[in-house]
Order: structure tokens, then sequence, then C-alpha cells
């Protein structure tokens, strides 16, 4: 049983990783697109199509442990409330089927808060770059850095984690919408067609429509959170919410959401797919070699 578990967790910690690599670098440039149209200066302001790599060397840092940390968090709550609630409930009634889904929405919500750690101060140095505001992710940190002597340590460290409330707001729901759907698309695939485990290519399909239809419901959380990641000085979250629908209309709580929701379905198809592949992959390898013993 512990080696089940440890191979697990390191499948999800490999898998994890690459799969967020592999998404945030094939995809960066719709992200940035994506962010400036939701910055307050507007597209063109904000870099039109120029530098549309711009920040990427905060992706490229933050994507591999971000995403690890997620998949790990996710796969060892899943396991861990899934055995728990068979072990507690012999005998389930009518609420057992909902009770896999309650299971996702669970772990997924712990891995999106655990990820966060390592996501939110990547995204506030990437989109600030994204942005137009520094010209690098090596300088958008160093900006940030260089206030310790005004705003002290505890200051630079909250400059960093400057969204944090929201990012949280904005993915728990996202995460609540697609896992769920994605897992239970796997379990119906599973069923029709009598296989133990899902395809990469089935994995990223399911993770393609699951993730674009998060994408479109949470595009407000995600405009909210752009703008006050790019703000000037740190805002809260009502007095936000009211300066963007004052300023602008309700619509400006859906600027981007045409590159949001193309580059998470499309995202959700690598990502997904890819961890699949690489989680099957993983699993076989140490099929073989228990076979081998």
């Amino acid at each position: 049983m512990a080696s089940q578990d440890h191979f697990a967790f390191t499948a999800a910690l490999i898998s994890g990783g690459l799969a967020g690599t592999t998404v945030d670098l094939s995809l960066y440039p719709l992200d940035t697109l994506k962010t400036r149209l939701q910055s307050p200066s507007g597209f063109l302001a904000s870099g039109g199509f120029r530098g549309i790599y711009s920040g990427v060397g905060s992706a490229i840092i933050g994507s591999a442990p971000g995403a690890a940390l997620f998949f790990c968090t996710y796969e060892y709550s899943k396991s861990f409330l899934s055995t728990r609630r068979h072990v507690g409930d012999a005998s389930v009634g009518q609420a057992a089927g909902w009770a896999a889904p309650v299971d996702h929405m669970i772990a997924a919500s712990l891995g999106e808060v655990a990820a966060c750690a390592v996501r939110v101060p990547t995204e506030v140095v990437k989109q600030r770059a994204q942005a137009g505001l520094y010209p690098s992710s090596l300088s958008a940190l160093s900006g940030i850095l260089s206030q310790r002597g005004t705003i002290g340590i505890p200051g630079v460290w909250m400059e960093l984690y400057r969204g944090w409330s929201v990012t949280i707001m904005r993915e728990v729901p996202f995460t609540v919408i697609q896992f769920p759907l994605w897992e239970s698309m796997k379990t119906y695939r599973r069923r029709m067609s009598g296989k133990d485990k899902s395809s990469g290519i089935e994995s990223a399909f399911f993770g393609s429509v699951s993730g674009a239809i998060a994408a479109g419901i949470t595009t407000p959380l995600d405009v909210l959170k752009t703008r006050m990641m790019l703000a000037k000085k740190k805002t809260a979250i009502i007095p936000l919410l009211k300066q963007i629908w004052s300023e602008s209309g309700p619509r400006a709580f859906f600027a981007g959401i045409g590159p949001r929701v193309l580059w998470i379905s499309a995202g959700g198809a690598i990502f997904l797919g890819s961890y699949q592949w690489a989680y099957n992959a993983l699993s076989s390898k140490s099929t073989t070699k228990k076979h081998v013993r």
C-alpha cells in the first residue's frame, strides 16, 4: 500500500510538472493577448500583438512546480476521500452517485489552493511583463523587490501575492466545474468501452470540453484578478468591482472571453491529455517492473 501511494505521488509529480510546462509554453501567446485585452490601459497601449512572449521566463520557472503541486495534492486528496468514503459507508444509498463528484470538487479545490502558493507570484510577475509595465519577467521581479526599502520585506511579500484572494476565488470555482466534468466524462467513456483507464487522447478531448465550459463561466473572476494584479496600488475587491462597473459597464467583465475560452480549451486538451499520457506511461512502467521481479 505504501509503495502504491509512493508511486501515485511520484507519477502525479512528474506528470503534473510535464503537463504544466507543456501547456504554458505552447499557449503562452494566447495568454498574453487575453491579459492585454483585460488590462485597464487597453489592448494596444499594453502592447497589442507585439512581444507576445513577454514574461515567459516566469512561466517557465513557475509552471512545473505549480502544476506538480496541484496534481500531487489532487491525487492524494481524491484517493484519501474515496478510501474514507468506501470504508465509512459500506451500504451507500441514493446519494452514492453524487459522492465521487463531491470528492473531485474537494480534491481539486485543495489542489488549487496549494498550487496558488507558486502560481500567484508567477502570475503577478508574468502579467506585469505581458501588459508592458516591464520589458521582462526579471525586470518585473526586480521592480517589486526594489520596493523593500519603502514597504519592507512584508510589503514585498504582499506585493508578490497581490490578488491571492481573487485568484483563489477564480481558480476554485473553475476547478469545481472542470474536474468533476473531466472525471465524469472519463468514467462514462470507460464504462462504455469496458477499458480500465482512459487514453491520453480521450483525456485531452474531455479536458478541452470541460475547460471551455469552466473558462466561459469564470471569465468575470479572471477579469477581476487581472485588474487587481495590474493596478498601480493594491485595491480591495469590492471597490475594484464597482470601479470596473462604473467606468466600463458589465461588458468589461467578459473582456478577453474569446482568447480565454480558446486558450483554456486548447490548454485543457494539452494539460490533461499530456498528464494522462504521462501517468499511463508511468503506470505501465511500474506494472512491468513488478512482473519482472
